[in-house]
C-alpha cells in the first residue's frame, strides 16, 4: 500500500502507487484549420457557429496513418525513451480506437507483434470513450500489484476519428495522435507517480452518442447525439455532482485538502467544458490545457497525459507537486487521477 502524511500529520494509506517511467508521444506535423473543415459547409448556421465557438482553432492531422500506426509509433517512442526493449514488457494494454481497421481481428496483438513484445500479456480495454484510459491504468496497477515478477506494463492508444468527419456536434473536434505510458512499480526516480485513481459510470446514457455503420460506406458515417437537451442539461448537471464527489473522495482518502494540489489538468473537449470544470471544482486549469485544445483539438484518451507532459515541459509543475487529472466522457463516465511529480531529468522523463 502507498502511504502519505495527511494534512494534520496522520499517516494515511491509499491504493498502490504506479510509476510512469516514460511517455511516448506521436503528434502529426500537420494541422488543419477548423474553419476550413469540409463538413462545416453542410451544417446549419447554428451548428456551424457551435463548432467555431468550441475554442479549437486547428486540429492535428495524420491523414496517412491509421490509429494502429499512431499507437505503434507512440509505443516505440516510450520504449526508446526508457531504454526498455519490447521483449522485456510484462504486459501490453491497448486502449481501443474509436473504430478498428477490421472487425474480428485483434489490434492489440497486432501491436504486440509489431513491437516484438511476444511474451507480454496482451489485451485491450475500451467502451468508455475518453475515460477508457482509466480502466487501462486500473488493469496495469492490478497486474503490477498481483505479480511481483511482472515486467513493465505499456498502455497505448492511437486516436483518430471514427469516420471522415472531425466535428462531433455539439461536443468537440477530433484530432490525431498516439500516446503510450510505460508503467512500473514506484521508485524515487520516476518522473511521475500515479498515487490514486477513481472512476464512475452511469449506464443510463449508454446510447447518448452513436454512429450507425452497418451497410453504410465510411463517407456516410456520422456520430450523432440522440438527445441534445439530455447532453446539454441533464448530463451537465450530473457531471457537476460526480466530479465534485470524485475529487473530494480522492483527496479525502489520501489525507489531502484542495490546497495541497499544485495543478489541475483536464481533457480537451471545448473551452466551455474547461470553464465548466473550473467552476465545479473552484480551480484554475493549467495553461497547457487550453493551449493544446486550441492547437490540437480533442485527442480522446490521450488528452490528459498530453496536457500533463506539456505542463511539465513548460515548468507549470515542479518536482514534489501533486496534480489532479480530470476526464469526462459523454457515455457517461467520469474519472480523476492523483499524480505526484518526480525528477524531470534522465531517461524516460516527461519534460
Amino acid at each position: 500500500m502507498g502511504a502519505r502524511m495527511g494534512a494534520e500529520g496522520t499517516l494515511r494509506t491509499s491504493t498502490p502507487a504506479v510509476a510512469i517511467d516514460a511517455v511516448g508521444l506521436h503528434l502529426p506535423d500537420r494541422t488543419r484549420s477548423v474553419a476550413e473543415l469540409p463538413e462545416l459547409a453542410g451544417l446549419a448556421d447554428a451548428d456551424r457557429l457551435t463548432c467555431l465557438r468550441l475554442g479549437i482553432d486547428t486540429v492535428a492531422v495524420a491523414d496517412g496513418l491509421t490509429a494502429a500506426e499512431l499507437a505503434e509509433r507512440a509505443a516505440s517512442a516510450a520504449l526508446e525513451s526508457a531504454g526498455v526493449p519490447a521483449a522485456a514488457l510484462g504486459a501490453l494494454i491497448l486502449v481501443e480506437p474509436r473504430a478498428p481497421e477490421t472487425l474480428i481481428s485483434s489490434e492489440a496483438t497486432r501491436l504486440q507483434h509489431a513491437l516484438g513484445a511476444e511474451t507480454a500479456l496482451t489485451f485491450s480495454v475500451g467502451g468508455l470513450g475518453c475515460v477508457s484510459s482509466t480502466p487501462a491504468l486500473l488493469a496495469a496497477r492490478g497486474l503490477l500489484a498481483a505479480d511481483p515478477g511482472l515486467g513493465p506494463v505499456l498502455v497505448v492508444h492511437g486516436s483518430k476519428p471514427a469516420g471522415e468527419h472531425r466535428y462531433r456536434h455539439p461536443v468537440t473536434v477530433n484530432g490525431d495522435s498516439g500516446l503510450a505510458l510505460l508503467l512500473g512499480r514506484p521508485h524515487a526516480a520516476a518522473p511521475v507517480r500515479i498515487l490514486d485513481l477513481a472512476q464512475y459510470t452511469n449506464g443510463r446514457y449508454w446510447n447518448l452518442f452513436g454512429l450507425e455503420y452497418r451497410d453504410r460506406p465510411t463517407a456516410q458515417w456520422r456520430e450523432e447525439c440522440t438527445d441534445l437537451p439530455g447532453y446539454s442539461f441533464r448530463l451537465a448537471m450530473e457531471s457537476r455532482q460526480r466530479l465534485a464527489e470524485l475529487v473530494a473522495g480522492l483527496l479525502a482518502r489520501n489525507g489531502l485538502t484542495p490546497s495541497d494540489i499544485a495543478g489541475h489538468v483536464s481533457q480537451n473537449l471545448s473551452a466551455g467544458g474547461m470553464a465548466f470544470t473550473e467552476e465545479i471544482l473552484d480551480v484554475t486549469l493549467l495553461p497547457s490545457c487550453r493551449e493544446n485544445l486550441r492547437g490540437l483539438g480533442h485527442l480522446g484518451p490521450n488528452d490528459t497525459f498530453l496536457n500533463l507532459s506539456t505542463a511539465l515541459n513548460r515548468k507549470e509543475l515542479a518536482e514534489g507537486d501533486l496534480a489532479v487529472l480530470i476526464n469526462v466522457s459523454p457515455v457517461a463516465a467520469w474519472s480523476v487521477l492523483l499524480v505526484e511529480i518526480g525528477p524531470q531529468s534522465g531517461p524516460g522523463s516527461f519534460a
